[in-house]
């Protein structure tokens, strides 16, 4: 839990919970046997799961737990960036000042703002690899294309 302090109308500072900022999350369809699926439900029905997605996602996390190690071997090896990493307008133009070209490689989310012209994209940018998603404004996505390995 993460805590902060409020001080209220009358002046004494009171402790809060305050929430941790929530990522984004992409959404996925998965198809499932009828087996499987009733198997997941007959878990829900009994109480060890609030509902079908409560288990996958547990179940999703397990498996990334049990290749903890092969994730952090390969992000090490392939020099990528772990988690969120943003671009922004003015991250990109001191880079093309500076006359250097970014090879983005990130495990997680890349995201360029919605405020870089696509001119500015291809003039900085040499490479995305992203394992996770990208964002980024449909004219630089069509920019880069030849560029999003």
């Amino acid at each position: 839990m993460v805590y902060g302090c409020h001080e209220d109308d009358m002046g004494t500072m009171d402790a809060r919970e305050v929430k941790p900022k929530t990522y984004d999350s992409e959404k996925i369809t998965i198809n499932l046997g009828l087996i499987d699926l009733g198997q997941i439900d007959l878990l829900v029905n009994e109480g060890f799961y609030s509902n079908r997605t409560d288990l996958i996602r547990t179940a999703i996390r397990n498996q990334l737990n049990i290749h903890a190690d092969v994730v952090r071997q390969t992000v090490a090896r392939r020099s990528l960036v772990l988690g969120m990493h943003h671009y922004s307008k003015a991250s990109l133009e001191a880079a093309l000042a500076a006359g250097e070209r970014l090879q983005i490689q990130v495990l997680g989310m890349a995201s360029i703002a919605s405020d870089v012209p696509a001119e500015l994209a291809v003039a900085t940018i040499e490479s995305i690899f992203v394992l996770g998603t990208l964002h980024a404004s449909t004219a630089v996505k069509t920019a880069l294309a030849d560029r999003i390995l």
